[in-house]
């Protein structure tokens, strides 16, 4: 697999807006195949929602983006079947309870693509099948750098009794069984020592090396990747972040202002003294220019 194997990452003026607010906004890439891309920024900043975005699996709202030649928003299905994901929260977590082989086994089964060799095609069906099963499994926990007989019970240890290091090569291998152009990651250097860190991105380093661009969601980027920052700027008037909002039109201030001025005339106004026959000729009296007033309007 060489780096032409990979997906070309550009974007200009990409973003996302949900209901309350911007998720991002104003991101540009610039990547070739087979590029280690760190989307780095603060917590909330929208670099989940840019990774499922460029991955075709959120619509953003401005800008346009282009995965592997295919434009987004337009072709948001076709980025999706050249993109895989890695670990994300919510996303594509590991079933605790499954084991490593019961993962693999299932993922393999849902790729149902051959491993493309001509010698393949002439096997039988069912020989066919099971050595491209084989030989997938075995290329994706090589580049993952998972070895099951260093796990606790080999291919029978469960999710739940992996490390995190552990958990994160599983969840790459899975990604990888389907050979994607586009490797995304999020939360990469999440709770992690800085001895497993640097493995962490040694091993994505690897996967770049071997062809597939990744995209790696972080909270600070190794000085080798390609920077795609989300942090809010002090020059736009737009803050990232999913409790961002837009900025206020003039109408609302305009509305704001004739309720400011009106809320004085809510007021009640003063009760006159009862049972004095002076308060009754006020009244009359007050009355008597309001009505000339409706005269001369009338005239």
């Amino acid at each position: 697999m060489d780096r032409t194997h990979g997906a070309a990452v550009t974007a200009e003026d990409f973003g996302l807006k949900g209901p309350r607010g911007w998720a991002f906004r104003g991101v540009n890439v610039d990547a070739g195949p087979g590029s280690l891309i760190a989307v780095e920024g603060p917590s909330g900043s929208g670099r989940t929602c840019l990774l499922l975005a460029l991955t075709g699996r959120m619509k953003p709202t401005e800008g346009h983006a282009e995965v592997a030649g295919l434009r987004l928003p337009r072709n948001m299905a076709a980025v999706r079947r050249v993109s895989a994901l890695g670990p994300v929260p919510g996303v594509s977590d590991l079933d605790p309870s499954f084991t490593v082989d019961e993962h693999l086994r299932e993922r393999a089964l849902l790729q149902r693509r051959f491993d493309g060799s001509l010698r393949a095609l002439l096997r039988p069906r069912g020989e066919r099948a099971a050595a491209s099963t084989r030989s997938r499994v075995e290329e994706a926990l090589e580049t993952a750098g998972l070895d099951l007989d260093s796990l606790p019970k080999a291919g029978r240890t469960t999710v739940r009794d992996l490390e995190r290091l552990e958990a994160l090569r599983l969840s790459v291998a899975l990604a990888l069984i389907g050979r994607p152009r586009l490797l995304a990651l999020d939360d990469t250097d999440l709770k992690l020592s800085d001895a497993d860190r640097a493995q962490v991105w040694a091993l994505l380093r690897v996967v770049a090396e071997q062809g597939t661009t990744v995209l790696a969601v972080c909270s600070e980027a190794p000085e080798d990747a390609v920077l795609v920052s989300t942090a809010p700027s002090a020059t736009t008037d737009t803050v990232a972040g999913k409790e961002a909002a837009p900025v206020p039109a003039p109408v609302p201030e305009a509305e704001a202002e004739a309720e400011a001025v009106a809320e004085p005339m809510t007021q009640p106004e003063p009760t006159p003294e009862p049972d004095t026959d002076t308060d009754a000729d006020k009244t009359t009296t007050e009355e008597e220019p309001a009505d000339a007033i409706a005269e001369t309007g009338r005239a």
